[in-house]
């Protein structure tokens, strides 16, 4: 069902939403479960092709809703490797749309991606020197020619970030844009020998973990097989092994590593009563609403959803829940009316 949920969601916005982005095709929660930057490469743009095959199978053009699809990357402190990555994604991407699915328009070629640099490679331990990791891996994601960008806080590993932890988090990326010139070129890097070839390894590599993919059925058959799980698992333990041998340098960690704690000297302390203060704002929600409006909502999200079952890729889910949320039906709502019909997610492991 949830291939079709998605398939559907891109219909309603194909049909009503034009300029709206869907989806975002996420491999940040794929590196950032372990992967190395060809799986999550491969892995995102093997799920971006299934969401595209629905669609298609639903009864849309290509060009009709590729040119919104967007993807979200991770971007780790292999500084080049990460640059080649990105513009490995998007030379794959233009080929995979042109040649599976014939798309003819420029724009359903573009691989448009936002990048976060990446919370797993930020230690707790000396964590100032998050800094330069950050800013380190927020210019390789600028080099890699990344749409928009998230640095992440020097806290991180500890922490939700402070006001302060998230100004310089933020300034890291405004200095890069704004003193650094490297986003006033397109691809700055293009022609260095290195750099090409290291694009091209990355590519093959990609495109081979594509294919086998899509050998055993696709994404989905990927995911419920344990495919991908098994691939990241394998690669996390390595990571790690290496790690703990010595064989790879985490700087004030497992190397150059000082006594004196993490260097943060406030964190982020969370007011407990915020849960209170919420429970207290949907209380009145529910008192002063239409409920009767929100019960027939509920019942048509329900009913969408069991027409879905027998008809995936088409609407009217979306337009069910756009309907729930104008009538005021809170998010747990709404995801329990969905639950009634699909039932709790349960892990393919």
């Amino acid at each position: 069902p949830s291939l079709g949920l998605v398939t559907g969601m891109i219909a309603y916005t194909a049909r009503d939403l034009p300029r709206w982005n869907p989806i975002s095709i996420s491999g940040y929660h794929i590196r950032e479960a372990g992967a190395t930057a060809v799986q999550e490469l491969a892995f995102t743009l093997a799920n971006g092709l299934e969401y595209a095959r629905g669609a298609v199978a639903a009864g849309l053009a290509i060009d009709a809703f590729a040119p919104r699809l967007s993807f979200f990357f991770a971007c780790h402190n292999d500084f080049f490797e990460e640059i080649a990555k990105f513009r490995a994604a998007r030379r794959l991407w233009a080929g995979l749309m042109k040649d599976r699915f014939g798309a003819t328009r420029p724009e359903s070629w573009k691989l448009r991606f936002h990048t976060q640099t990446a919370g797993s490679t930020l230690a707790a331990q000396e964590a100032p020197n998050n800094v330069v990791r950050v800013a380190l891996q927020a210019m390789a994601a600028v080099l890699g020619g990344t749409q928009s960008l998230h640095c992440n806080a020097l806290d991180e590993a500890l922490a939700l970030p402070t006001e302060a932890t998230a100004r310089l988090a933020l300034r890291t990326q405004q200095v890069i844009a704004y003193e650094s010139g490297v986003a006033d070129v397109a691809d700055p890097l293009g022609g260095s020998w290195f750099v090409e070839r290291l694009t091209d390894e990355v590519a093959r590599g990609a495109a081979q973990l594509i294919d086998e993919v899509e050998a055993i059925g696709g994404a989905l058959r990927a995911v419920e097989s344990g495919f991908y799980a098994r691939h990241i698992e394998e690669s996390a333990y390595r990571y790690q092994r290496d790690v703990d041998r010595g064989d790879r340098t985490i700087v004030g960690v497992n190397r150059f590593a000082s006594e004196d704690g993490s260097g943060v000297p406030d964190l982020l302390r969370v007011d407990g009563e915020v849960g209170a203060r919420q429970r207290d704002r949907i209380a009145r929600l529910r008192a002063t609403r239409d409920n009767v409006r929100v019960a027939a909502a509920l019942d048509r999200v329900r009913a969408a959803a069991h027409a879905s079952r027998e008809t995936p890729g088409t609407p009217e889910v979306m337009e069910a829940l756009v309907e729930g949320a104008l009538a005021r039906a809170t998010t747990g709502e709404l995801a329990g009316a969905m639950r009634d019909v699909f039932g709790p997610y349960r892990d393919a492991g």
